[in-house]
């Protein structure tokens, strides 16, 4: 425990008197000791981790959440006790997000809601000149990617992605010692993040009623379909608002592999999978079941799988034709001269790799604010996983090899 907190929270120190800004959002907080005032856009279960290590700053940092937004009722109301039990006071509460960015008194926000509305909050925040946390997948499809990617560079607004793993110090240390050369010729990169059910199974609520949810809130235009408490609460699993566990999952995998090895952007990508495990009365239309292949200019093949019929044979590693890297254990990243052609007195056995501290996720996006300087996870690492996920999700739908053009900023058959 006590190396968990050690790495997960790296503790500083520099508040002053404090000054609650009003104005402030064009472009970065005026100085140290100003406070931070701080919106949530979405409710559910991932906004409540996000508020909790936010409020472990609350004091060293001078930190307040003042506003909470969520169609759905119950959400909403969790999300304002938990800032009243901390904070003191009822914060402001919204059911839309325009109104929340209209109306409350922020300097920024996070965005934890559906997956179908990522971009859309993250644009209109960017030009409420709001600075973000915003959670991945950051997109589902390359209109909406360009159109928030712009008006966040254009509106100069700090953005922080939720891809928190680029921030564990155990990957900053991976991706040392993968600069270091001491894996030789790189040619695969792998994860295999499998499962005994999808994880939106665990989302379900039959007893939610219509009268509770802000239905075209939620939807946003995506689906002209009717309420319905599996389909709104089950939101993971539906393809309206979500692709699955690629953008789901692979989305952290894809963002390391950016992260460690330097690359941007895939050159192809071929994908295929379906539904053979959880065949069932809900109809969820995101693949339990899904292989990616995407090959990068720099020289290597990225493979990321998911099996939601068998928890068995999760794996994580980098290939070198010196050794490899293994990755399975977030926090306990290995060297190891395993399957290796050329060997190297560099690596003649097990090597742990060691962890490079620095800020956990959200103080680096905290102190970004106030220093103006890029987050670890800015807005181009959030463009570059998602054309890495929309991708795979377009051959995977066409059943079609995909070839990004970044200079067009396009995707297309080939």
């Amino acid at each position: 425990m006590e190396k968990k907190t050690r790495r997960e929270f790296i503790r500083t120190a520099s508040i002053g008197t404090a000054v609650s800004l009003s104005a402030f959002s064009y472009s970065r907080v005026a100085g140290a000791n100003d406070r931070i005032i701080i919106g949530m856009i979405g409710c559910g279960g991932r906004s409540h981790d996000l508020f909790k290590q936010i409020s472990f700053y609350k004091e060293k940092e001078n930190v307040e959440i003042v506003a909470v937004c969520d169609p759905w009722k119950e959400k909403r109301e969790q999300m304002a006790k938990m800032v009243k039990d901390v904070y003191g006071k009822d914060p402001e509460k919204y059911e839309s997000y325009q109104d929340l960015l209209s109306k409350a008194k922020v300097d920024a926000v996070v965005i934890a809601s559906a997956d179908h509305v990522h971009c859309l909050h993250l644009e209109a925040s960017a030009k409420a000149k709001k600075h973000a946390y915003c959670e991945k997948p950051l997109a589902k499809n390359m209109k909406e990617l360009i159109s928030a990617y712009d008006a966040v560079k254009e509106n100069k607004v700090i953005v922080q992605i939720g891809t928190q793993l680029r921030s564990y110090p155990s990957f900053t240390g991976a991706r040392e010692a993968y600069k270091s050369g001491i894996l030789g010729t790189v040619a695969r990169v792998e994860q295999c993040r499998n499962d005994s059910r999808p994880y939106w199974y665990l989302r379900i609520r039959k007893d939610l009623k219509a009268e509770d949810v802000n239905w075209k809130e939620f939807t946003s235009g995506v689906t002209d379909k009717p309420f319905d408490s599996v389909f709104c609460s089950g939101w993971y699993g539906y393809r309206e608002f979500s692709d699955g566990t690629v953008p789901g999952w692979g989305s952290h995998f894809i963002d390391l592999v950016h992260y460690i090895t330097g690359a941007q952007f895939p050159l192809t990508a071929v994908c295929s999978g379906g539904t053979y495990t959880w065949k069932d009365e809900y109809n969820f239309s995101c693949p339990d079941h899904i292989q990616v292949l995407w090959t990068y200019p720099e020289g290597f093949m990225v493979s990321y799988s998911t099996n939601c019929g068998n928890g068995a044979g999760n794996s994580f590693k980098i290939f070198g034709n010196q050794g490899l890297m293994d990755l399975q254990d977030w926090h306990n990243p290995i060297l190891l001269p395993d399957g290796a052609y050329k060997k190297t007195d560099a690596l003649k056995e097990k090597v742990e790799i060691e962890p490079i501290e620095r800020p956990d996720h959200i103080l680096d996006w905290l102190k970004c604010m106030r220093n103006g300087n890029e987050p670890n996870a800015n807005i181009d690492a959030g463009y570059q996983h998602s054309v890495a996920c929309i991708m795979a999700m377009m051959a995977y739908d066409t059943g079609k090899r995909q070839i990004y053009d970044h200079s067009k900023r396009e995707i297309r058959e080939g």
